[in-house]
């Protein structure tokens, strides 16, 4: 891991650190913990002469055990420590004293310096002792310093140690409590817990020390056989489990509408969206090195950029999981292209290859070379993470300055009912299957950019009476119908009609930057031979289905219904009958403007050109972006329906430069 990222993930921490510091309590902290030990008064409390005989039995076992696999070792260990003087009474000490100090030395740091991994550390803890402490009632053990007959030596007793039976101190202390050995499972639990925030090397080590001369100790002073050291091992082994799983929050789930995006994706259609975001860098160069800085420094605020998907069966949905370390080397990448031209295939090229799933979904390229004092950067995220509005709020929010809060709407959820009715009786009288465009059926693509002044495009609606989204359809549909003639040599011509899907986002102001919040109005282009002034007049007509809301309000309650409701299988076939050249022929998007300049890693943004994912079958998507001031287009194209998209694209900024021309 690279220094910046080593910073991000001590900047993560640290933050999630401040929040769960402000949830905990140190006054519950030690309530629990006075409870925990008044279970185990209570356990010691209960009358030894009934649980002496048993006790007695299960220790010989242990014994006779230990003798039939040769590895009783203890009565040696404890005949040498027995006449080592100073030697005694430092075991004796560490014994009484040490597994109790570093277990609450460790709590005490992990609740002050990791408090958001103290929580799963002090429930592994509890359902540790509670474990322990059950099985001392279930099953007592006499340990070996009682059973003088076979010659131990209780060195503790002896020795008067203060803080162990040998002092009054616990005179009352549960002495049948050998299997399994706390001693061991609190020094293994501090090893486990170290290890687990990455302690530093030293400190794992010299606990490594701890735990080793607490298995000779514990032997040595004859209060355990060597066999009560290993039954501590699943007591450990299974409450740190426990604690994980209850600890950890549910991995978030593919919700319909996002597996929505799953099911649809083929080799040939690559369900991935995103821009080519162009950085004035004539003040200073902007590289690979500087895109790993920023998203870096910004990682916390994205979560899928750190989360990959985990299939779980055919039939439920895939979760996100986390996936660290992030592979730098593959997620940003830089490479040099020969201007523009050079460019705009690197992008068809990038857009051609699926991201895989089996990492975070998304990929950043630097491009170099494609205008003098300009930088490119390639930004994809597979659509199974967001929307159209998602992915570009992704890519802002690593940019400066950060967004600005949105106030939620209010919610009307009468007006929302009756407009989802009345959207589901229109849509039950508009199905129909439009005539297929010509299509290559590869992933192969073309793609092509094309900006113009966002104020010169309103004007063309205002003096038409129509919207901008039906100034940019009427120019698609223009643009069809001078580039694919009635004769091309790509396919067999034009119907009378081209039926695009217009995404509209239901997303509301202000939610979460993951998620599908999108729905698409189906609309059929004219695109035979007419005046451009008719065909944006026609246009704005069919397009006043994008305005009232009903039809937009229908499917996405279909969409989102259907993900809910239907089994996963079900569900995949109905994304893919449903959004398929079956049912249309190309996505017409136009995503929402953004007056303020901004900037990605120091640099200026000049442009950001839309990358739109062609649905399976459809030949086209085209959307455009509003960027301080001017609307960017982006065009992906299937080299079936034309090999030149960038004939496409010019013949789109004719006829909007012609309808600016006409008189309203």
């Amino acid at each position: 891991m690279g220094t910046q990222e080593a910073v991000t993930v001590r900047d993560t921490v640290l933050a999630k650190g401040a929040a769960s510091r402000r949830r905990l309590s140190v006054r519950r902290e030690l309530l629990l913990g006075l409870a925990l030990f008044g279970v185990y008064v209570l356990v010691a409390s209960l009358p030894q002469q009934a649980r002496i005989g048993s006790a007695r039995e299960h220790g010989e076992a242990i014994y006779n055990l230990e003798k039939a696999l040769h590895i009783d070792i203890e009565l040696s260990l404890n005949r040498w420590l027995a006449d080592q003087g100073i030697v005694r009474v430092l075991a004796n000490y560490e014994y009484a004293i040490t597994y109790i100090a570093s277990a609450l030395a460790l709590l005490a740091w992990l609740f002050v310096r990791h408090p958001e991994r103290y929580r799963t550390a002090r429930n592994a803890f509890i359902l540790m002792n509670l474990a322990g402490l059950s099985c001392f009632v279930l099953y007592p053990v006499m340990p070996p310093r009682l059973m003088p007959e076979h010659g131990y030596i209780d060195t503790v007793f002896l020795g008067g140690t203060w803080g162990s039976w040998g002092s009054p101190l616990v005179e009352h202390a549960d002495q049948l409590a050998a299997v399994p050995s706390l001693h061991m499972a609190w020094t293994m639990w501090v090893g486990v817990e170290l290890a687990r925030v990455k302690a530093k090397r030293w400190v794992q080590v010299l606990n490594v020390v701890h735990v080793l001369v607490t298995l000779y100790v514990i032997m040595a002073t004859a209060n355990h056989f060597l066999m009560d050291a290993f039954a501590a091992v699943p007591f450990v082994a299974v409450p740190v489990y426990i604690a994980e799983r209850i600890s950890r929050p549910p991995a978030p789930k593919v919700e319909g509408p996002d597996a929505f995006f799953m099911a649809v994706e083929t080799p040939a259609a690559p369900q991935q969206a995103g821009g080519v975001i162009m950085l004035d860098t004539s003040r200073g160069d902007v590289g690979r090195a500087d895109l790993v800085r920023e998203i870096g420094k910004r990682l916390d605020g994205l979560p899928r950029f750190r989360q990959r998907l985990v299939r779980r069966g055919r039939w439920r949905r895939p979760v996100w999981r986390d996936h660290d370390p992030v592979d730098w080397e593959w997620h940003v990448t830089e490479r040099h292209v020969d201007g523009m031209a050079g460019l705009r295939a690197a992008v068809a090229e990038i857009q051609s290859e699926a991201l895989p799933l089996d990492r975070p979904p998304w990929r950043m390229v630097v491009l170099q070379g494609a205008e003098p004092g300009r930088t490119a950067v390639v930004y994809l995220m597979h659509h199974v993470v967001a929307d159209g509005v998602g992915i570009v709020a992704q890519a802002v929010h690593l940019m400066e300055p950060p967004p600005e809060p949105v106030p939620m709407p209010p919610r009307r959820p009468l007006r929302k009912a009756l407009a989802t009715v009345i959207g589901l009786a229109q849509l039950a009288t508009a199905v129909t299957r439009p005539e297929r465009l010509p299509a290559a059926g590869t992933s192969e693509r073309r793609y092509s950019t094309m900006r113009l002044p966002l104020a010169a495009v309103r004007d063309v609606g205002r003096r038409h009476g129509a919207r901008v989204t039906d100034v940019v359809l009427c120019a698609v549909a223009g643009a069809l119908n001078r580039v694919v003639s009635e004769d091309p040599p790509h396919g067999p011509g034009l119907p009378g009609t081209c039926r695009v899907a217009v995404p509209l986002m239901m997303r509301p102001p202000g939610s979460a930057m993951v998620g599908n919040h999108t729905t698409a109005v189906m609309v059929d282009l004219p695109v035979g031979k007419m005046s451009e002034t008719d065909r944006l007049a026609l246009i704005a007509k069919r397009g006043r289905v994008l305005r009232s809301g009903t039809r937009a309000q229908a499917a996405w309650f279909v969409m989102w219904q259907a993900g809910r409701l239907m089994p996963v299988p079900l569900h995949a076939r109905f994304a893919r009958m449903s959004y398929s050249g079956r049912f249309l022929q190309g996505t017409v998007s136009s995503l929402p403007a953004t007056d303020r300049p901004l900037r990605l890693a120091g640099a200026p943004l000049t442009a950001v050109y839309p990358i739109v994912p062609l649905a399976p079958g459809a030949p086209f998507a085209i959307a455009g972006l509003g960027i301080d001031g001017e609307l960017c287009f982006g065009l992906s194209l299937d080299p079936g329906l034309t090999g030149d998209a960038d004939a496409l694209m010019t013949a789109v900024h004719d006829v909007i430069e012609e309808l600016r021309d006409e008189p309203g």
